[in-house]
């Protein structure tokens, strides 16, 4: 038997069958991915796929429940789903250039009255390089605008 596989006989309750179960210790598996596109909610879907265009994110396809997002060649999902506990601790990282700019920018995003439930933090310097502009989406979701202080 090769390293770092185990084998067990295992008895059917009436003993009328065995087989063996087979277990690896730290088995990796290529999926040979090409892509991740994770799903974010939203209370108000069209509210909030107004807001993910507004914020120059190009949408790709929609229907009635689902709408793909490309942002700098980055895809998501927003869905017609909401659970607020699971939004309200949902994120997205967003590398850009100018958090100072975006901070303008979406401020008067919101002085516009388009997207009254958004909020926005001003620019913070975080311990790890970088200058971060905090964007609540319509439904909770946080938004980490970054400028890295050098290449990440």
């Amino acid at each position: 038997m090769s390293p770092g596989i185990y084998s067990s006989n295992a008895n059917s309750r009436h003993g009328l069958f065995k087989h063996q179960v087979l277990v690896r210790e730290n088995w990796v598996i290529n999926l040979y991915a090409s892509d991740l596109r994770p799903f974010i909610p939203s209370q108000d879907f069209v509210l909030s796929r107004n807001f993910y265009s507004a914020l120059g994110c190009e949408l790709e396809w929609s229907d009635d429940n689902l709408a793909l997002f490309n942002l700098a060649g980055s895809r998501f999902y927003l869905q017609r789903y909401y659970v607020k506990e699971w939004a309200e601790n949902s994120m997205l990282h967003i590398s850009v250039q100018d958090a100072a700019n975006c901070f303008t920018d979406i401020t008067g995003l919101i002085e516009s009255g388009r997207f009254p439930s958004v909020r926005v933090a001003p620019p913070k310097r975080e311990s790890y390089g970088a200058l971060v502009t905090y964007v609540w989406d319509p439904s909770g979701v946080l938004l980490h605008l970054t400028q890295w202080d050098r290449d990440q």
